[in-house]
């Protein structure tokens, strides 16, 4: 299909349906936070770290074997990860363990992944 039947050629607003999503239309801030959470899925890394942590909680030294990453780059993305609440941490003795921060993170994140194998 050529992209030109894609163009709307209709000059009519159907006011109502707009006056509703008007309506329904989220705040500034949010529509921030939501690109900016949205934004830290777009790095592969962090993928990759956002699908270990799915499969099992993981300490810094594992996902930096699992990866081939240094403990420097790994460090790195996991606290852009917590600052953006996608990962949580708890200290156990000198270790540093890493999850998922909560049941909506993996929901988001299978989501999107099935969502690409959809096709």
């Amino acid at each position: 299909m050529s992209a030109g039947k894609f163009i709307c050629d209709c000059t009519v607003v159907h006011k109502e349906i707009v006056d509703d999503v008007k309506k329904a239309m989220i705040d500034m801030g949010e529509y921030k936070k939501l690109a900016l959470f949205f934004k830290v899925f777009a790095d592969e890394t962090r993928i990759k770290i956002l699908w270990a942590l799915d499969l099992s909680e993981m300490c810094v030294c594992d996902i930096c074997s699992v990866l081939d990453m240094t403990k420097s780059a790994v460090s790195h993305q996991l606290a852009l990860l917590r600052r953006e609440h996608l990962v949580k941490c708890r200290r156990e003795g000198k270790s540093v363990y890493y999850s998922l921060d909560d049941e909506h993170v993996k929901q988001v994140f299978e989501t999107g992944l099935e969502h690409i194998r959809h096709f």
